[in-house]
């Protein structure tokens, strides 16, 4: 069953088709659970960068992101921006991931996101994570692609202002991006706290889920 609010948070899955996706849709969200529950296992899978500085980046990044939690993070080698032609190697990665945990959560792109390589892998997710959660989180970009989410993680100051730090720190390939900079974290960040009555916040997309407010 897709439920939340079904007892101890103690198994996430975090997806990224790029080395930095899950940290730029979810690090604060990351920051946030991993804080509050040491020892949370998180299994982190992306799809292009293996073998690269940016597979160097990213195991850097979330092992920051992720303090205390038990991270298991692979780093594949499709080419980036070719995800639709390689479906049969993420859908197989997908699937290989699902044989070794039964996450609570799933962190994934949306699946409308104007990126290919984002919008494939959210639309592999529910082919091998069928009963599962997953929130789907935005990348801001040129496209102009952000729509209207319907669930918010609000982040303290202090957590905001981690991701954004961490994001410069962990990232310097990224660094030369007209977009890359703290204006544009904490700004989209502001504008998903006042949505939710926070000072900041993440926003995510939730396409079906069980409430259990019971307990």
């Amino acid at each position: 069953m897709i439920r939340l609010g079904a007892g101890r948070l103690e198994r996430v899955v975090a997806l990224g088709a790029h080395c930095d996706d899950i940290a730029i849709g979810a690090g604060g969200t990351l920051l946030t659970l991993c804080l509050a529950r040491p020892g949370v296992r998180v299994d982190a899978l992306v799809l292009c960068g293996g073998g690269s500085e940016r597979e160097q980046e990213e195991r850097a990044a979330l092992a920051a992101f992720c303090p205390g939690a038990d991270l298991r993070l692979t780093v594949l080698k499709l080419p980036d921006g070719r995800t639709p032609a390689y479906w049969d190697e993420a859908k197989s990665a997908l699937e290989e991931l699902r044989e070794r945990t039964d996450p609570q959560v799933i962190l994934a792109p949306r699946t409308d996101d104007a990126h290919q390589d984002h919008r494939g892998l959210a639309r592999l997710v529910p082919t091998a994570f069928r009963d599962h959660l997953v929130l789907g989180y935005e990348i801001v970009k040129w496209d102009g692609d952000l729509g209207r989410p319907s669930a918010y993680q609000p982040l303290t100051p202090q957590i905001a202002e981690q991701k954004v730090r961490l994001l410069q720190e962990h990232y310097p390939s990224q660094r030369h991006r007209p977009w890359y900079d703290r204006e544009t974290f904490l700004g989209l960040a502001r504008i998903r706290g006042i949505e939710c009555h926070a000072r900041y916040a993440e926003a995510f997309t939730a396409t079906k889920l069980t409430l259990s407010l019971g307990g």
